[in-house]
């Protein structure tokens, strides 16, 4: 349902019911300000108006924290931290590697390329989701198969937000650690770490934001709705780890996530066999409209 309070659509039906049914009382001015508003809410539908909004999402790495200018002078031996992406399926009930979202291949992909670039550099793999078959494992055993050594392959797999994996990864890693992520997720990303006491950068894996393209570029649709969508999760989760991180709620111990090193299995179906155990996961299998947390 939360979903609901952060969707353009919503905000467009609402704003439509309430002014119908105000709009005898409402004056020249307030008839105005309405309708504005609701033109607005009705821009975050097109692509043109959801892709402005994810370009301005990925623009807000700080200065200074993108890998390509902030670690320049760092050894090749910096951790990378890897940022799952979740399942699209349950995994238990297909191929784990099919199951894979597109933006964890995308991610995994972009973190092996890294690596294979700094051999000496150990990788983590952060994240753990609702299912029996842990995320990082599924990954850790993809990454293998891509000639990742697997001596330098570590898993956090108890994590379920980006929040719990940053503090997860406190007990195992200390210092600096290059994180690769979706360039609309590393913002909230980086917070989190930087919460958790990491001197980090970001390394963009992949982009969501796609350049205009004809007239239906300016026309409502459901991927402009789903652009929106995905940056105003990301903006809201912003603003939720900026509040954690001035200690006005209380923050995750990095103790309720644990930290563990994957089984050596490389290929899927040997994979569900030495992990995955009976039962079946929550109900809230697919990650919508972003990574769980």
């Amino acid at each position: 349902m939360t979903y609901l309070l952060y969707s353009p659509l919503s905000w467009v039906l609402l704003i439509a019911g309430g002014l119908l049914l105000v709009w005898t009382r409402l004056g020249r001015r307030g008839r105005a300000v309405g309708i504005g508003v609701w033109v607005l809410a009705m821009v975050l539908l097109t692509p043109w108006g959801g892709n402005a909004l994810i370009r301005h999402v990925e623009s807000e790495i700080p200065a200074g924290m993108d890998c390509a200018s902030a670690a320049v002078d760092w050894p090749e031996t910096v951790p990378i931290v890897l940022m799952s992406a979740g399942f699209e399926t349950d995994p238990a009930s297909d191929d784990p590697y099919v199951a894979l979202s597109t933006k964890s291949w995308r991610r995994l992909r972009a973190a092996v390329l890294l690596s294979r670039s700094m051999p000496e550099a150990p990788l983590y793999i952060a994240g753990g989701g609702p299912f029996v078959l842990k995320e990082s494992a599924v990954l850790s055993a993809l990454a293998r198969d891509w000639g990742v050594a697997p001596a330098t392959l570590h898993a956090e797999d108890g994590s379920t937000t980006t929040w719990e994996s940053a503090f997860a990864l406190r007990s195992m890693i200390g210092g600096r650690v290059r994180v690769v992520s979706s360039a609309l997720h590393l913002p909230r990303s980086l917070i989190a770490f930087q919460a958790a006491g990491f001197q980090a950068c970001g390394q963009p894996s992949d982009s969501d934001y796609q350049g205009p393209g004809g007239l239906g570029y300016y026309l409502p649709q459901r991927s402009g709705l789903r652009r929106s969508e995905m940056a105003i999760y990301e903006l809201l989760g912003q603003v939720l780890y900026r509040y954690r991180a001035n200690g006005l709620v209380p923050a995750v111990p990095a103790g309720q996530a644990g930290v563990v090193t994957p089984p050596r299995v490389s290929a899927a179906p040997g994979l569900r066999q030495g992990v995955l155990q009976k039962g079946r996961p929550p109900a809230r299998c697919r990650r919508r409209p972003a990574p769980c947390g």
